[in-house]
C-alpha cells in the first residue's frame, strides 16, 4: 500500500458525524449542505429522464446540452466562456480530483491557502506532491473579531517557479474569507510570472452577501484569458440545493479539455444522464432557485451570528460568502474533543476546526443552511447551556 494513503488522515468531520448519526436528539450542522430538498422541477427532470429510459453511458465530458447551458451561465457571470472549455463531472469533489491528476506528479510542489476544506489538502497529498500551506490569520479583537485575513506578501513569497499548483478556495470553507478582485489580479500576475497553475475552487461564488451587479463573488475568470494556467471548479451542490446528486463542472484552457475527458473516463466514465438532465433544468431556471437560496442563507447567517456573538468567549464574524459561521470558543482548544462532547452532552453537531488546518484548532464550524432558522436558535441555546456547565478538556 502506498505511504501517501497510509499517512492520509481520515475526515475529522466524518468522525464527529459518525458519533452522532442515528441519534434523533442531535441537531446536525456538521456537513456543508442545506436541509432543504432539491426543488421539485429539478427532481422532475431526472424522473422524466429515467422514465424515458436514459440509463446508459454519456459522453465523458458531459451532455452537449448541459455543456452549452453551463457555458451560457458562466458567460453571463464572467464574460465569454465557451463550451469547449467545460467538462461535466460527477460532483465537485471529482472535478477537483481529476484536476489534480491532470496537473500534479509526485515530485511537484503545491501551495494551499488554509484553513480549507480537507479534500483540497488531501488530494495533492494522494498524488504524492509536497504541500506547503499559507495560513490566513484570524482577528481576535475589535469590530472585525472572527474575520480571517490573507498576508499577500507571505503568499507571493511561497509561490516560486518550483510551485506547480496554487490551490485557492474563495469564498472559503470554513472561514467565509473572500478574495478581492485586486488581490486576484496580484495573484494571477504572479502565477503567470512563475508558471504556476491556479486551481480555484469557486463552488460558493453565488453564495455571496456583498452587493455586486451579478450577486457573485469575484472570480479569476473575470480577469484571466482563455489560455491562462487556470482551472476553476464548480458544483451544483450548494447554490442549486443538489448536494446528493454529485454533479459538477470544470472550466479550463481548451487545450486541456480533451485530456480531462480521458481522466474522467478512467475515474467515473461519465456523469449519469438523468442527473445531467436535472442539471440542464437547474441552470436554465437558475433565477427560480439561487436568488431565493442566497436570500434565505443571509437570513440564517444574520440569525445565527448575533446569537453566537452574545455568548461570552465566542469570536465570530459574519461570513461574506459561503454557508458557515466559523467561531472560536475561548478555553476549548481541542476542537475535535469539543465537537464530540457537544454531540454527546448537548445534542449539537458541529465540525471541528482542526479538520481544516492546524491553525484552526480551537475553532468550530457551524453550517447555517437551515430551512427553518428556529433550529439555529435552538442550537445556540444548547451551546450556551453546555458552556455554562461544561469545563474545558
Amino acid at each position: 500500500m502506498r505511504h501517501a494513503l497510509l499517512d492520509l488522515e481520515a475526515s475529522r468531520i466524518r468522525e464527529v458525524a459518525n458519533a452522532g448519526m442515528g441519534r434523533s436528539d442531535v441537531l446536525a450542522f456538521w456537513f456543508g449542505e442545506s436541509d432543504e430538498v432539491t426543488p421539485d422541477f429539478i427532481r422532475q427532470a431526472a424522473i422524466d429522464s429515467l422514465q424515458q429510459g436514459e440509463t446508459f453511458y454519456a459522453h465523458n465530458l458531459g451532455l452537449p446540452e448541459l455543456r452549452e447551458a453551463v457555458s451560457g451561465y458562466m458567460t453571463d457571470l464572467h464574460g465569454e466562456v465557451g463550451s469547449a472549455r467545460i467538462a461535466i463531472t460527477s460532483g465537485g469533489v471529482s472535478a477537483l480530483m481529476v484536476t489534480m491528476q491532470a496537473l500534479i506528479v509526485a515530485v511537484d510542489e503545491v501551495v494551499v491557502v488554509t484553513p480549507v476544506w480537507p479534500n483540497l489538502l488531501a488530494q495533492p497529498l494522494i498524488m504524492g506532491a509536497t504541500v506547503r500551506t499559507v495560513a490566513l490569520s484570524p482577528v481576535l479583537s475589535g469590530v472585525d473579531s472572527g474575520q480571517w485575513m490573507l498576508d499577500m506578501d507571505a503568499l507571493l513569497a511561497a509561490i516560486t517557479p518550483a510551485t506547480k499548483v496554487l490551490v485557492l478556495n474563495a469564498p472559503n470553507n470554513p472561514t467565509g474569507w473572500t478574495l478581492s478582485r485586486a488581490e486576484q489580479a496580484i495573484i494571477l500576475a504572479h502565477c503567470r510570472a512563475t508558471g504556476t497553475w491556479i486551481v480555484a475552487d469557486e463552488v460558493y461564488e453565488r453564495l455571496y452577501y456583498e452587493p455586486t451587479p451579478t450577486q457573485c463573488a469575484p472570480s479569476f475568470l473575470d480577469l484571466s484569458t482563455p489560455d491562462d494556467r487556470l482551472v476553476v471548479a464548480h458544483s451544483f451542490s450548494k447554490s442549486f440545493l443538489m448536494t446528493g446528486w454529485r454533479l459538477g463542472w470544470l472550466v479550463m484552457p481548451e487545450v486541456l479539455t480533451p485530456h480531462m475527458g480521458k481522466l474522467i473516463e478512467f475515474n467515473t466514465s461519465c456523469a449519469s444522464v438523468f442527473t445531467q438532465r436535472a442539471g440542464v433544468v437547474a441552470i436554465r431556471r437558475t433565477d427560480e432557485v439561487t436568488p431565493r437560496v442566497v436570500a434565505h442563507l443571509k437570513v440564517c447567517r444574520d440569525t445565527l451570528v448575533p446569537l453566537l456573538r452574545a455568548i461570552p468567549g465566542v469570536h465570530v464574524a459574519a461570513a461574506r460568502g459561503g454557508m458557515y459561521a466559523f467561531f472560536k470558543l475561548d478555553g476549548f482548544d481541542d476542537s475535535l474533543g469539543t465537537a464530540k462532547r457537544l454531540v454527546r452532552e448537548a445534542g449539537l453537531g458541529l465540525a471541528p476546526g482542526r479538520a481544516f488546518a492546524p491553525e484552526a484548532e480551537g475553532w468550530l464550524r457551524w453550517c447555517f443552511a437551515s430551512k427553518d432558522p428556529v433550529r439555529l436558535r435552538v442550537g445556540v441555546e444548547r451551546l450556551s447551556e453546555w458552556i455554562q456547565t461544561a469545563g474545558p478538556g
